[in-house]
């Protein structure tokens, strides 16, 4: 379809009578900018576009609007000149501002968990088909992490024989049980979730004591729900303890289990190179983008790309071959274990469209703009919806339902597709010629290993390091982008200013698809953009200063890295006692807000950007952002400048080390002989 055609009411089109920001405003990244630059040569209208013509409801920003039941929207402004005295702001039914601002903070967690747990059951679900031989497409991978994580589902992995010798227990027998067990978590009503307790035992115990262990994955969404209700649930501390139980059921539960089931189907990711941005697109081949968060089937999408006769297909049809770029979650989970190269993040979705060379644009499920139906119009690209739970109603949209039974016939129909499309391309191919090497591929084991060796992997080597100062502490950046900010300025701006301040980065999600576009997840990056310490360490080792740990689902990977690093030892007996912190500098979905509570009830104070929606109810604001503190050793803290952000997070580093007694660095001593007999005997 011409753009053209596109005006008669399929796309809405760039008002040329509205200035428009400049592109350098926009975003840092130089591949975006020429893309916004693109569509509005061509008329066709982005995100960047909608974000200067549609303001944000003040209301709604500072929490205090409230749908829950007919008899609003009741709207609660914070009053010109503040809250002064007794603060008599009410809804219909009396609801105070912390009762509703509590109420959506909620039902954010709810989603946000929602959308990440239901990631995790459709793995669990696919992970018993293959451990129960019903697909012939998937089989266990990886055995050796099968066996490591089978306890910590309550499955033994051997059995006692007649005679009293120990056996090994047949491993398909072990995975089938896994899958039951891992696929129960959801629907249980009573107990806990089995890997809560993977978690350091003072932090197990605390979430004990406090009553907010999740009993089942469905069950705590569920009952938030009902507490947000009209007229149920009306005290903002009670809401928040089940907003609690509802994260840890995510992070502790269904994504770490996703984590865990993918890791065992797919394998366990280890460091690879690969690149970042749009530049990753050929203009000869067949380039078919991968949208969207979950591995299923772009696993089954990267094999049939690969058969001799797909490849044949496409050079029938005038191309050189196959490209496969990924954008969001999904092209983490495939760049983490096949190293194909990531196209772009979440703000990158429509203009990898623009550039007229995407053949087919395969999504699943979450952070897919319905907008890109539209704009696929203007080109020849097919849009292709591949879940049941998200099909897109507007434009030529086609849908080919994922079926863990039929996986790799319906990845090789969805490359075909893309390849038979090809030779329909008829707008001008306009790649941005940037993109980035990277090093990705750092999940905890690996980490364990790369640090300690195939014979002795341990996270000492970084305990020591932390212990001696070189590096002052870690921080977990993740998130999303938000057409709100200017887009990666924030997530760069955060990560170069705690590297340049010796703190080692652990990345995730869109943050580390921008942190590799900037160059930052190489190893001769560490040289150039980190302080002395940080940069020596990675120079011995070999890392990055920013470790690529996956997708927003593996956020589970940085909870376990965090509990490995309590264990080796001299840091503390906890999560809360790491010099440690936590960032989303560019949040803006549900998920983001789950994720940032699962880490502050771990004990992570966690600092979000451009906004919270919990200002309009100052009491509220001060409970997540100061008393949780005091009964999770974790808080919620808000901080839009980027900069301010990072130091922010740099000042309770500090804080922690003093508290341990590490806040002075400590030199390196040349150890004799006569030294370390001394210290021996000691």
């Amino acid at each position: 379809m011409s753009v053209e055609d596109s005006k008669k009411g399929a796309v809405a089109t760039v008002k040329k009578e509205k200035k428009a920001i400049n592109p350098r405003e926009l975003t840092i990244d130089p591949a975006t900018e020429m893309m916004i630059e693109r569509s509005r040569e061509l008329e066709v209208e982005t995100i960047f576009d909608r974000a200067q013509t549609m303001k944000a409801c003040n209301i709604g920003i500072q929490g205090t609007c409230c749908k829950n039941c007919a008899q609003g929207p009741c709207r609660l402004p914070l009053p010109k000149s503040g809250i002064e005295g007794e603060d008599t702001r009410k809804g219909l039914c009396g609801a105070t501002p912390e009762t509703i601002a509590s109420r959506n903070f909620a039902r954010m967690v709810a989603g946000g968990a929602a959308a990440h747990s239901d990631h995790g059951r459709g793995v669990a679900e696919t992970f018993l088909a293959a451990a129960r031989k019903e697909t012939e497409d998937y089989r266990i991978k990886d055995t050796k992490k099968l066996l490591e994580i089978a306890p910590d589902y309550g499955v033994e992995t051997t059995v006692q024989g007649e005679d009293g010798e120990v056996l090994d227990r047949d491993i398909d027998e072990i995975a089938v049980e896994l899958g039951e067990r891992a696929l129960a978590q959801w629907g249980q009503q009573e107990g806990e979730v089995c890997t809560v307790k993977r978690a350091p035992s003072p932090r197990y115990e605390l979430w004990k004591k406090l009553g907010v262990v999740p009993r089942g994955i469905d069950r705590e969404i569920v009952e938030i729900m009902h507490r947000t209700h009209m007229g149920v649930d009306q005290d903002y501390e009670n809401i928040v303890e089940q907003c609690t139980r509802a994260a840890l059921a995510d992070g502790w539960g269904g994504s770490m289990i996703a984590t865990d089931l993918q890791d065992v189907l797919f394998g366990c990711p280890y460091p690879l190179k690969s690149s970042a941005n749009l530049g990753v697109l050929k203009a000869d081949h067949v380039n078919i983008i991968i949208h969207g968060h979950e591995p299923l089937l772009s696993e089954m999408i990267v094999q049939a790309s690969e058969l001799p006769e797909m490849i044949d297909l496409a050079k029938e049809k005038g191309a050189k071959g196959i490209q496969l770029g990924g954008i969001c979650c999904t092209a983490n989970e495939i760049l983490m274990r096949h190293g194909v190269p990531l196209a772009g993040n979440y703000l990158q979705q429509e203009l990898a469209i623009i550039t007229g060379a995407v053949d087919a644009m395969v999504v699943d499920v979450q952070c897919i703009m319905e907008n890109i139906a539209n704009v696929a119009k203007c080109f020849h690209t097919k849009v292709i919806t591949t879940n049941p739970r998200a099909k897109i109603a507007s434009g030529d949209v086609m849908h080919i339902e994922f079926d863990e039974h039929t996986a790799f016939e319906d990845a090789k129909r969805i490359v075909r597709t893309a390849i038979e499309n090809f030779p329909n391309r008829e707008k001008e191919i306009m790649i941005p010629d940037k993109s980035s090497d990277l090093v990705a591929g750092f999940s905890y084991e690996a980490i364990n290993y790369h640090l300690g060796g195939t014979f002795r992997g341990s996270y000492t080597p970084l305990n020591d390091n932390i212990i001696n100062g070189r590096i002052r502490g870690v921080a977990g950046v993740v998130g999303c982008n938000n057409a709100r900010t200017t887009h990666n300025d924030g997530h760069i701006t955060v990560v170069k200013e705690l590297i340049k301040h010796d703190v080692i980065v652990l990345t995730t999600g869109c943050n580390a698809i921008a942190c590799a576009k900037a160059g930052l997840l190489t190893p001769e990056s560490a040289k150039v953009f980190c302080g002395s310490g940080l940069a020596e360490v990675c120079e011995a080792v070999g890392i990055p200063p920013v470790l690529h740990m996956g997708s927003c689902v593996d956020n589970s990977r940085i909870l376990m890295a965090a509990t490995e690093v309590v264990k080796a030892g001299g840091l503390g007996n906890d999560i809360s006692e790491l010099p440690a912190a936590g960032s989303a500098p560019e949040w803006m979905s549900e998920k983001a807000i789950s994720i940032g509570h699962y880490f502050v009830a771990s004990g992570v104070y966690t600092v979000f950007g451009v906004h919270l929606p919990v200002n309009g109810a100052p009491v509220f604001q001060d409970y997540l952002y100061d008393k949780l503190e005091g009964i999770y050793g974790g808080m919620w803290d808000m901080e839009p400048d980027p900069v301010e952000h990072a130091r922010k997070m740099i000042a309770h580093i500090d804080k922690k080390r003093k508290a341990l007694g590490i806040d002075k660095a400590r030199e390196r001593v040349l150890m004799d002989m006569a030294a370390r007999q001394k210290l021996e005997a000691a």
